[in-house]
Formats: C-alpha cells, sequence, structure tokens
C-alpha cells in the first residue's frame, strides 16, 4: 500500500507539472495536419500535455504553437492581431518561425512550407528537449524538386518479357502493397524534406488503368487491379500529407504484352515506326491514367525504344501531350499537370523547342556523371546539354543515376556529395535533383549484404546517410565546411554510440573511401553505364585496349576533370612529352592512400562503439573491401602501363617488370574474395546480359568476387605463358598461330536482295571508296549481303531470313562516330542491345575498305526458324552468316593505320 501511494503522488506531480500546448492548425490542411501530428509526438515524448485546436486560444498563458499559410483567410484569422513581418517569405516551401511571449507562430509560404516549419521546430525540440522560449528561423528550399526513385524492376527479366516489362503484381513485387513499408519510405522522405517519388516501369499503364477500346491490353488480373488501385491511391495520399509529389516513370515505346499478342507485334522494337494503333493506344492509356490519377507526375523517357530523334519529336507532341490534354479535358480541368522530359537517348532540346509552344508546364531531366558517380568537376559535351536545357527557362533536374560504380558497398562522403550539388547548380545550371537509391535499385528494397541470420537488409535504412547528405545539400549546398564536419561527427556520434572523436574519425572514413570508385573510374573505365560493374575490377586486356570494349562516347571527356587516359599518357612518357591534368600514376597513387586513410580512421573509431555495433561492424568491413579494391586495382594498373609502354620499346623487361604487379594483384583480390565472401550476395543488381565489364553477366552468373577470381587467375596463367614464349622465340616474335575461316552456315534469304564474296577486290557499294582491301582469315569464306548506301540511310537495314539450325549473321560496324554510318549496339541507350548476343565487338579492326573508316565485327545469334535482322538507318555491313554452334574466340585482328600502335591484349588471352 506504501509503494502504491508513492506512485500516486509521482503521477499526481507529473500531471500537475506537465506543460500544456496547443497547437493552432487548419485540419482541412493535410499537411498542415500532419505536420501538426508529428510536433505533437515530439512534445508528448517530452513530457508535454498537447491539444489541438482549429482556432486561436484566447488569452491563453499557457504555450501555444500557430500554424498556417501565409496570406490564407485560416492564417489571417487567426493572426490578425499579432505584428508578423512576412516580407521575407517569398520562396515555395519557406517557412518562417517566430516567436512573441507564449506564442510560436509557424508560418509557410505554402502548406510544404507550414509542413517543413513543424518539422524544424520538431527537430529542436528533439535536440534540446523542450519548447524554445525564443525563436526565429527562417529557411526555403535552393532546389525546387528534390527527390527519389524506386524501381518497379527486378534484376533478371520475367519469363517471355524483354526489359523493363513488369507488371505490377503482388507476386512479382510483394513489397509494392506493403502499406507500412510505404508508410516508413515517405517518413523518411519528409524527414529529409524530399519532396518527389518517381516510381521507374516500362510500362505502368496496363496495371493501373482500364481503356474501353482496347480492353484486351490490361496486363494483370481483376483481383490484382483492384489491389493496384487501392495501393496507388493509398500512396499518393500518404505522400500528399509529406507534401510528397508521386511521378510515374515509362519508357517509349513498350506496349503490353497482351496488347502486342493481339496485333502480332514486339512488345518494343527500337526499329519500328511510330503506327497509329500503337500511337491511339498510348495517347488513350495516357489519357486515362490522368483522368484517374489527375496529382501524379509523368517522367517521359524517349529513349532505348524508339528509333530516330524524328520520331522522338513526333511521339512526345502527337501522342504524350494530347494523351494529357485528353486526360484533363476528361476531368473538366485546364491547369497542366507538369511533365518531366528525360534527355536520354534523344534530342532533348529540339523536342522542347517544338514542345514548349504546345505544353507550358515542362521540366527537362539529365543524368549528372551518366549511370555513375565521379566527379564534382564535369565538363564537355555532357555538361553543355546540362547548360543548353537549364537555360530553356523550366526547371532542369539533376538525376544522380543508377550508381554502377558503387555498388555493392556503402557510400557517404558528405564533403564528395556536397561539393556535386554545387556543381550541379553552379556548372549546370539545374535547379532540382532525381536521386537513385545507392545500391541495389533493381533489387529494392533489399541490399546485397549477406547476414548471419539471412535477414535482408533494407536499402534505405543502410543507406540513410546516402539519402540524408544529398537531402541536406539539396535544401542548402553552401553550408561552412568546418560546420559540416562538427554536424556530420555529431550525427554519427550518435548513431554508433561514440564521443564526438569516434564520430569524426568515422566520417573521415566515410570521405576517404568517398573517392576511390569515383578517381578509379573516371580515367580507366569503359563506361559509366551499368554495363560496368567497377567494384569487380578488370581485366588487362581492357585496360591496354579498351576501344576493343567499345568506350562510351563522350564519357571520359565530361565525367572528370582534364587529364591523361592510359594510352595517352604512355604515349606522352615514350615521347618525353609534357602531361596535363590528372594521370594514371596519380590517381592510383591517391585510391591507395585514401583506402589506407579510411582504414586507419575506421579501426580508431572500432573501440568507441557502443550502440549498432552490428552495422558499424559492416561498415568497417566496407571499408576494409574498398581498400583492397585500391590496392588491387592499382597493381592492375602499374602492369598495363608496363604493357603498354612495351607497345613502343619491344623491350622484354617491361613486361618482366610487370609481371610481379599482376601476381600482387591477385593477392589483393583474394583479400577481397575472403572480406565479401560471407558478407554480400553479389556486387552487382542488375544480373542480366547487359552487364559485359568486366565480363559478361548471363544467366546471373559472374556477380560475385569469388567467380571472378579464377578469370583474374587464368589472365595471369596466360600472361606468364605468352611471356615465356616471346623469350623462347626468334627474334622476338612469336609465331602466328594459324586462324582458321568460320564455319558458314546455309539459310534461305527472304528479302530478294543481292549477295557479294567477301575478298579483296570487292566493292561493297559498288563504289571505288567501299572496295576491300584487308580481310580477317575469320571472314574469307562469308558471302555478304547487298543493300543500297540510300535505303540504309534512309530506312535502316531489314534482312529477312530462314534457317534449320541455329545461326549468327555476322555484322560489320564502321569505327566511326560520323552520324551517316549506323553505331554499334550500346547497351547505356539500349537495354535491349544484346538480345541477340551482339552487344560485344567480336573481331576488331577486321576489315579495311579502301577509303572508308576500318571496320568492327559483331555477331547476332538466331534460333532456327524465320528471323528478321532489324538495324537503324546508317551505313552497316551484313557480311555472311555462321554455324551459330560453332566456337569463335574474340581477338584485335590489328588492321589498323600506319601511326596507330598495335594493340597489346593479346598478351592475356
Amino acid at each position: 500500500m506504501k509503494y502504491l501511494s508513492l506512485l500516486f503522488v509521482c503521477f499526481f506531480v507529473s500531471v500537475i507539472t506537465a506543460q500544456k500546448v496547443t497547437i493552432v492548425r487548419d485540419a482541412q490542411s493535410p499537411r498542415a495536419a500532419f505536420g501538426a501530428e508529428k510536433l505533437s509526438k515530439t512534445l508528448q515524448s517530452k513530457g508535454y500535455e498537447v491539444a489541438f485546436s482549429d482556432k486561436m486560444v484566447k488569452k491563453s498563458r499557457e504555450n501555444v504553437v500557430v500554424l498556417g499559410e501565409k496570406g490564407s483567410s485560416y492564417w489571417k484569422k487567426n493572426t490578425s492581431k499579432f505584428k508578423l513581418d512576412e516580407t521575407k517569405l517569398i520562396k515555395k516551401e519557406g517557412f518562417q518561425i517566430s516567436s512573441q511571449k507564449n506564442l510560436i507562430f509557424i508560418e509557410g509560404f505554402d502548406a510544404s512550407g507550414v509542413l517543413y516549419g513543424a518539422i524544424e521546430l520538431e527537430e529542436q525540440i528533439e535536440k534540446s528537449g523542450k519548447l524554445p522560449a525564443t525563436i526565429s528561423v527562417q529557411e526555403s528550399p535552393e532546389m525546387v524538386l528534390r527527390g527519389t526513385c524506386i524501381g518497379v524492376q527486378k534484376p533478371v527479366y520475367l519469363p517471355g518479357r524483354d526489359v523493363y516489362e513488369y507488371p505490377y503484381t503482388p507476386e512479382t513485387f510483394p513489397w509494392f502493397y506493403d502499406k507500412k513499408l510505404w508508410i516508413e519510405y515517405l517518413d523518411m522522405m519528409v524527414d529529409n524534406r524530399l519532396n518527389s517519388l518517381y516510381l521507374w516501369n516500362g510500362h505502368p499503364f496496363a496495371s493501373l488503368v482500364k481503356l474501353k477500346d482496347y480492353p484486351f491490353a490490361v496486363e494483370v488480373s481483376d483481383e490484382d487491379f483492384k489491389k493496384n488501385e487501392e495501393i496507388y491511391n493509398f500512396l499518393t495520399t500518404e505522400a500528399n500529407k509529406r507534401g510528397i509529389w508521386v511521378i510515374q516513370m515509362f519508357y517509349n515505346i513498350i506496349v503490353s504484352k497482351p496488347f502486342a499478342e493481339h496485333y502480332g507485334i514486339k512488345t518494343q522494337e527500337r526499329s519500328r515506326p511510330i503506327t497509329p494503333e500503337i500511337a491511339d493506344y498510348t495517347q488513350k492509356s495516357i489519357a486515362a491514367f490522368i483522368e484517374k490519377y489527375p496529382n501524379v507526375g509523368l517522367l517521359v523517357c524517349l529513349g532505348e525504344a524508339m528509333n530516330t530523334y524524328e520520331d522522338d519529336i513526333q511521339w512526345f507532341t502527337e501522342t504524350i501531350i494530347p494523351g494529357v490534354r485528353d486526360g484533363l479535358k476528361a476531368l473538366g480541368k485546364s491547369e497542366e499537370p507538369p511533365i518531366i522530359l528525360r534527355s536520354h537517348d534523344t534530342d532533348a532540346p529540339a523536342v522542347m523547342d517544338k514542345a514548349l509552344p504546345l505544353y507550358k508546364n515542362l521540366y527537362t531531366m539529365s543524368k549528372y556523371n551518366g549511370e555513375s558517380l565521379t566527379t564534382y568537376e564535369p565538363r564537355g559535351s555532357w555538361t553543355e546539354t546540362h547548360r543548353k536545357l537549364s537555360s530553356l527557362g523550366s526547371i532542369h533536374i539533376e538525376n544522380v543515376h543508377i550508381l554502377a560504380n558503387l555498388e555493392p558497398f556503402r557510400y557517404g562522403s558528405p564533403d564528395f556529395i556536397q561539393k556535386t550539388v554545387k556543381a550541379m547548380h553552379t556548372i549546370h545550371g539545374a535547379n532540382a535533383l532525381h536521386l537513385y537509391p545507392q545500391a541495389s535499385y533493381w533489387d529494392w528494397p533489399y541490399t546485397a549484404d549477406k547476414t548471419k541470420s539471412g535477414e535482408r537488409l533494407r536499402e534505405m535504412d543502410r543507406d540513410w546517410i546516402w539519402y540524408s547528405a544529398w537531402a541536406r545539400y539539396a535544401w542548402e549546398s553552401k553550408r561552412d565546411r568546418n560546420e559540416e564536419i562538427n554536424y556530420w561527427s555529431t550525427t554519427l556520434s550518435e548513431k554508433y554510440g561514440t564521443n564526438v572523436d569516434g564520430g569524426k574519425e568515422i566520417l573521415e572514413a566515410y570521405e576517404q573511401m568517398g573517392e576511390i570508385a569515383p578517381k578509379a573510374l573516371r580515367k580507366f573505365g569503359i563506361t559509366e553505364g551499368n554495363r560496368q560493374t567497377l567494384l569487380l575490377g578488370m581485366f588487362e586486356s581492357q585496360l591496354v585496349n579498351p576501344a576493343k570494349w567499345r568506350v562510351y562516347p563522350g564519357f571520359h571527356e565530361s565525367c572528370g576533370p582534364i587529364g591523361e587516359l592510359l594510352e595517352e599518357y604512355t604515349k606522352k612518357e615514350w615521347n618525353h612529352e609534357k602531361h596535363v591534368g590528372e594521370t594514371p600514376p596519380q590517381l592510383i597513387s591517391e585510391i591507395t592512400a585514401h583506402g589506407k586513410a579510411a582504414v586507419t580512421a575506421i579501426d580508431l573509431a572500432a573501440s568507441k562503439v557502443t550502440k549498432n555495433k552490428d552495422e558499424f561492424d559492416r561498415l568497417k568491413n566496407d571499408t576494409y573491401c574498398y581498400a583492397a579494391f585500391a590496392n588491387f586495382f592499382s597493381e592492375k594498373v602499374k602492369a598495363a602501363m608496363l604493357v603498354l609502354r612495351y607497345s613502343y620499346s619491344k623491350d622484354i623487361t617491361d613486361l618482366d617488370t610487370a609481371l610481379p604487379h599482376l601476381e600482387k594483384s591477385i593477392e589483393y583480390y583474394e583479400e577481397l574474395v575472403k572480406l565479401t565472401k560471407d558478407t554480400y550476395l553479389y556486387a552487382n543488381s542488375m544480373q542480366t546480359a547487359q552487364r559485359r565489364i568486366p565480363i559478361g553477366g548471363d544467366d546471373g552468373f559472374n556477380k560475385t568476387w569469388e567467380e571472378l577470381l579464377p578469370h583474374y587467375e587464368r589472365e595471369l596463367a596466360n600472361f606468364k605463358r605468352n611471356l615465356e614464349a616471346l623469350k623462347n622465340a626468334k627474334g622476338g616474335q612469336i609465331a602466328k598461330v594459324e586462324v582458321k575461316p568460320w564455319k558458314t552456315a546455309q539459310v534461305t534469304v527472304l528479302s530478294g536482295t543481292g549477295s557479294y564474296e567477301v575478298k579483296s577486290g570487292t566493292k561493297l557499294y559498288g563504289t571505288p571508296i567501299s572496295e576491300l582491301t584487308k580481310i580477317a582469315p575469320e571472314l574469307q569464306n562469308l558471302k555478304g549481303v547487298t543493300f543500297e548506301e540510300s535505303s540504309q540511310n534512309e530506312n535502316g537495314t531489314r534482312l529477312k531470313f530462314k534457317n534449320d539450325k541455329p545461326v549468327k549473321v555476322v555484322v560489320g560496324y564502321f569505327n566511326t562516330d560520323q552520324k551517316r554510318f549506323l553505331f554499334p549496339p550500346s547497351l547505356e541507350t539500349d537495354a535491349a542491345g544484346n538480345a541477340h548476343g551482339q552487344a560485344e565487338v567480336i573481331l576488331a579492326n577486321a576489315v579495311n575498305l579502301k577509303e572508308l573508316p576500318r571496320v568492327n565485327i559483331h555477331t547476332y545469334l538466331f534460333q532456327p526458324g524465320e528471323n528478321e535482322l532489324v538495324l537503324g538507318k546508317g551505313r552497316v555491313l551484313v557480311l555472311g552468316f555462321i554455324d551459330g554452334n560453332q566456337t569463335i574466340n574474340s581477338r584485335d585482328v590489328g588492321f589498323i593505320g600506319k601511326d596507330d600502335v598495335q594493340a597489346a591484349d593479346w598478351l592475356f588471352y
């Protein structure tokens, strides 16, 4: 009884002493109501008693917090008796917080400003533990849009479907229907003051709307369709409360599988012209979507499944914009919802030029560093695209895309991110952010981490610092560096239960390892795209002869500071010429130093950690992984520089000196295997044939370091064998191995075109300049198919044929960037660019013509049946058919110019 009495007294005293706070807010405003509720929960957690009111409390001695939107009747009615200076509250989403005696006023420029003001006060209460006695805060965001994206996509293709084709179903995306997950994700967004959520999918309309004229086009069951309606409405409603604009992305031109089957066409075909049926179906799909979900924006990708830039303009102006207008008409509305035009694989300035007279509320979007994060000093042609789009007067959005060079390790360098956001403003002229998950985009909501319990980690939890840093600097980029070091050190110390020094050491580890992947890719990589998984490494053949792997045009010139690539550096060294900008030796020295510094810092912090120890151990392991990768990669580059030097010197001593570096690289890679074997499920979340570097990812293979190690060991063994053969050869020249012609295949050509023999003297286009002068031995017995040059330029190349056995069509692409020639397959802009195994160069520099560019050979595999080879516009050679089952070896034939140096990659085969 004594203890019960004491408990009652304590409870009675706490009730008497609890301070009361009345929150005055407009309950009819979803964002004000949501902000007020968040504020209330924080106050209650600090011991306050909270009440809500729809109008100002009269002569209250208790604390009162008033929330409202500038200029609204509600705000005027409740604050008319008070003098509030509103002259500086002039930007969207801005807010000001002021106090007068026991009153705190949170005034927003708009509804989102009210919400963010409430969050600001909530954060201050959380830090201090109490309601401030006086307060004066005024803020507004620098970037207009600050958004994240989620891919409603998978690491692999669905059976019977092509790239990007993923209907919304519970079987494929169970997480999509998880309301608790959505609430947690949206709360993470609003806490970071993010205001836009992009959902990426190839063709979402057949999962979300039904069309009277095309009832057969729906891709999901009636039951799933209802679930989709429910979750989509739930998501958009909850997002709106938090000031978040939901934007649906879609690729063009993709149609639903039932629609394609009904009309006997493919769901997507890059070279297909626009047809009336496809245009009508898409226009009506967009109209129905706008009518049903008027508050959802559209992000339009005209690339990857469209034929020409002219088609892009026609499709955008004659199908997409009219579809939006039709939806508005059905709603009886005239206010234009925003449409975002993605510049990927299209001429966005040309599209905008034709579209702006028709539709005013247009935004543009471009990838920041392509599909990776490489620099805060962007330049080159890609930067010029950003500047052109920024100058149009509409909002231009920076897309931090895929992050192919950061998967799968943790990344969170606030310094690098802050500098990047500043560059978006000052160099590109942009004013909005679109942010991909830091890793595992294709496997969202999970990460690649392998845990002891088998439980999958959620990406939004693991990569919290990724979202927090980008959001912080999208809101305000011009923050003092010293203050930022203190902010992040404190934040990290609180997360891991260390003192401030421990937090500073963890920050140091993040920032040191945050330099490694960007520096490694921007001067040594083949591409910034997800065709390459950097952190799995690169083969020596790719370092010494990158052209054979098709370096993505514009990548090196746009995604890093001025500097020299390996081949350029070696040539200058040999010729004793002056170097310019960052060089290979400099970069590998820097990345190894970054790795060492990161390990030192994380080790110093380890003994201070008292919270979230499991996650800290994973972060520590990632730090070690980055250091091991940096050491491995640096040894590979050292060897490559010596091999390239040998191309000039012909001194075997250079190769002898390279060997220990290759051997050492294997030791570091073995360390990387040990560090990742029990901690990661994969390196890359895209696990299809689209991934080619360092090695093909067909059927989900070659996605771990353990799988790659034997390939690197084989490369070393090949080098040792070839080096020994060189030493034993007379005159330092190895006798050339006889190369036999490929085995040809019999097919029935159905297109009615002519043929020619692939041999010296043949004039492929009937002109002197197209005369064959050199031909690789593999091609000797082929019979090419004749095409008219003008027809190829105007209509593209189409070849129908029938085959009883698997065959490969041998196609020759001219090695040039001139537009009158067809460019080779590019997985950066055509995700279906390896559907027939055609993405890689099989024979480099394999054909010479009299006065035309030299030719690289690709092959297209076709299974038995009636088939059609469809290529785009521009000159290209169809050199014949070969047996599809035979083994063919890839190599650089070496038909090069007199001033060119013979490629040295043969040393590794």
